[in-house]
């Protein structure tokens, strides 16, 4: 009798310790949709700033329609999820080839348009390097939970896997754009 009752309890704490492992994973998880969600604003944020940018340095630039096409046929393909890092490099490095076109025209750099632009820019930039580094972070704790013992054997058994960083291609990619002029 009291050895049954040894393996009942036994029993108890394994599946205990199984339900309260499921539930950090599923918290982990949680974590890491909130913080891709913050990226995916902030890139929404940006992709919507780019149009204005654009259609501001079109008004002075009107023959540099290879640098403005780039970057706006990248902001559209941007909005599918795949290759999403790759595409969000190529654009950062787009509106730096447009920042360095802008630096051609003395008129443009003085419009308080323009300036507002970049000012925003600066900021969305800032807050997209942010996002990154909680979402990577979050990224980091689940994975974590799901390569170790025991909890990789939860992860096994419900199918919990690693989640990918947000990483972008390039080491200028990587650095804020430098919109001061």
């Amino acid at each position: 009798m009291s050895g049954t009752i040894i393996v009942l309890a036994v029993l108890g704490l394994i599946v205990l310790g199984a339900i309260l492992i499921y539930n950090r994973f599923i918290k982990r998880q949680n974590v890491v949709m909130e913080a891709w969600s913050g990226i995916d604003v902030q890139l929404k944020r940006r992709h919507n700033l780019v149009p204005n940018l654009v259609e501001t340095v079109k008004g002075y630039s009107g023959h540099e329609k290879k640098v403005l096409t780039e970057l706006t046929e990248l902001r559209t393909g941007s909005q599918q999820a795949a290759e999403r890092g790759k595409q969000e490099t190529q654009i950062s490095q787009a509106i730096r080839n447009l920042l360095a076109v802008a630096e051609q025209y003395p008129d443009l750099k003085a419009s308080q348009n323009f300036l507002d632009l970049q000012d925003n820019l600066d900021q969305i930039e800032t807050e997209i390097q942010q996002a990154r580094r909680f979402y990577n972070g979050a990224v980091r704790d689940l994975n974590i939970l799901v390569e170790s013992f025991p909890s990789n054997l939860i992860a096994k058994v419900f199918g919990f896997r690693v989640a990918e960083f947000f990483e972008l291609d390039s080491a200028v990619a990587r650095t804020v754009p430098d919109v001061k002029f």
